[in-house]
């Protein structure tokens, strides 16, 4: 299966436990981890996609370091992990739908504040953006999802998800 179709598959699964988002570290042709997003249901912070994959990635590579490899993302990743990817050592990111995608559904940071932390990747990070079809599936989840309620939903104590 194509890297990108199984982030997007996996960001249905996320749907269940939070988020409708899915991730796919690759390292040359063979998927190496895999991710969806568990913040709320796990009531763990850092539990997002890119970070789950990346997390099992290194578990099967038994190192931290994951340069040469290639992060597949069902939506453009959120300033946590991008800091995930950069530490991972990973240059190349590939991401169905965007941001604002996301934004626009209410997930995410979107005060004009904490915008900016969005637009500055590291530089030697490569972000390319899928074209159609994956980005109109991966658009077309996000909008099967509510984010949960921090005021009414226990388990997003922790705040908005990303």
């Amino acid at each position: 299966m194509n890297p990108m179709n199984k982030a997007i598959d996996l960001s249905r699964v996320g749907l269940r436990h939070g988020g409708p988002f899915g991730a796919v570290v690759t390292f040359g042709t063979e998927i190496i981890g895999e991710g969806f997003h568990i913040m709320p249901s796990q009531r763990d912070p850092t539990a997002h996609a890119a970070v789950m994959a990346i997390r099992e990635a290194s578990r099967y590579r038994k190192t931290s370091n994951l340069s040469g490899c290639v992060i597949h993302l069902s939506c453009e990743p959120c300033p946590l992990c991008v800091a995930a990817i950069y530490y991972a050592g990973i240059h190349e990111v590939h991401y169905a739908a965007t941001r604002k995608d996301a934004i626009n559904i209410g997930f995410g940071l979107n005060s004009k504040s904490r915008e900016g932390l969005l637009t500055i990747p590291p530089d030697n990070l490569e972000f390319v953006q899928t074209c159609e079809p994956e980005r109109t599936e991966a658009r077309a989840i996000l909008a099967l999802s509510k984010p949960p309620d921090p005021k009414t939903d226990p388990k997003t104590e922790t705040g908005p998800v990303v």
